[in-house]
C-alpha cells in the first residue's frame, strides 16, 4: 500500500501545503491498481490531480465533516456532473457521517430535497463495521473531537505480501478508541494539532505531539507519521514531543511525499527514529 500526503496542513491550507487529503493506492490478486482517498479539505482537489485522474477515484472516505477535512468534495461534484468531455467513471462512493449529503448541499446553497446521487454513491459509517473497496477494508472507530461523528479510520490492505495496516486518526483527542484503531498498525498517521505547554490544556478537539506518542506507544504502532500541523507549530518541537515518549520510526509528514506502509525505503516512512541522548 501507498501513501501519498496530498495536504496535511491543520485546521486551513499552508502556503505550502493544502489542508488534509491522502491517497492509497494497493494493487489487488488480478494487478489492478485500487485508489481510496482519506478526506479532502481545502485546497486538496487541484493538488489530487497531480497524482491521479480524478475519474480513476474508486471511493473517498471522510473522517469527519469539518471544511479542512471535506470542503472540496463539492468541487469535486462540480467535475463529475458538468464536465463537457463527459465523465469517464460511474459515481464515485462516499463514506461518511449521515450528514454528509445535507453538509453537500448547503455547501452549493441546494434545497434539502436536492440529491447528489446520481455523481456520488453515499454510504453511512457505522461504529466498527468494516467496509470494502477492492483490496481495501477500512472499520470505521468513533474518536474525540468537536463534531458530529468523527471517526478514525482503520485501513487493511490485502496485497502480495499479506496484509497492511495503516490507521488514520482524522481529528480527536486521545481516547481509548484511537488505541484501539491503531492497534499494531504498520503506519499511523495521526493528527498533533496543539503542543505541550500552549494548548495541552484543552481537551475533547486536538492531541499533542506527546499524546500521539502516547496514543502510538499504547497501540503498539510500527512507525508513527505525525499530520495535521497548522501553519504556527513547529514541526521539530512537535517531533520532540512526541519522541520523549515513542520510540518505534517516527517522522512528521510532507506534502507531495509517497510513503510505502510496508516497506520503509528512502521514498517512504522515515525509517529512523529521532537520535536520542545516550543511543
Amino acid at each position: 500500500m501507498l501513501l501519498t500526503v496530498v495536504g496535511n496542513s491543520g485546521s486551513f491550507p499552508g502556503p505550502d501545503a493544502p489542508a488534509s487529503c491522502y491517497l492509497l493506492c494497493g494493487e489487488d490478486a488480478d494487478g489492478r491498481t485500487w485508489r481510496i482517498v482519506l478526506d479532502m479539505g481545502n485546497g486538496t482537489l487541484g493538488a489530487l490531480q497531480r497524482y491521479i485522474e480524478l475519474d480513476t477515484i474508486d471511493a473517498v472516505m471522510l473522517s469527519h465533516l469539518h471544511p479542512d477535512h471535506c470542503v472540496d468534495l463539492g468541487g469535486l461534484h462540480v467535475a463529475v456532473k458538468w464536465d463537457p468531455r463527459g465523465w469517464k467513471g460511474g459515481r464515485i462512493p462516499l463514506f461518511g457521517p449521515s450528514q454528509l449529503p445535507t453538509y453537500l448541499n448547503q455547501l452549493h446553497l441546494l434545497p434539502p430535497e436536492h440529491s447528489m446521487d446520481t455523481e456520488f454513491e453515499f454510504h453511512v459509517w457505522h461504529p466498527h463495521e468494516p467496509v470494502s473497496v477492492g483490496p481495501f477494508t477500512v472499520t470505521p472507530h468513533p474518536v474525540n473531537h468537536t463534531c458530529p461523528e468523527p471517526y478514525a479510520l482503520r485501513v487493511e490492505y490485502r496485497g502480495p505480501g499479506g496484509t497492511e495496516v495503516l490507521t488514520y486518526s482524522g481529528d480527536t483527542d486521545a481516547c481509548d478508541e484511537l488505541v484501539a484503531a491503531a492497534r499494531d498498525a504498520d503506519v499511523f498517521l495521526c493528527e498533533a494539532a496543539y503542543q505541550e505547554g500552549r494548548e495541552d490544556h484543552l481537551r475533547g478537539i486536538h492531541l499533542t505531539g506527546r499524546r500521539a506518542g502516547e496514543t502510538a506507544a499504547a497501540a503498539g504502532a510500527r512507525r508513527l507519521l505525525l499530520t495535521h500541523l497548522p501553519e504556527w507549530n513547529s514541526p521539530e518541537t512537535v517531533l520532540a514531543e512526541a519522541a520523549a515518549v515513542y520510540y518505534g520510526a517516527l517522522a512528521v509528514t510532507r506534502v507531495a511525499h509517497r510513503y510505502d506502509v510496508a516497506d520503509p525505503t528512502d521514498r517512504s516512512v522515515d525509517a529512523l527514529a529521532p537520535v536520542r541522548s545516550g543511543d
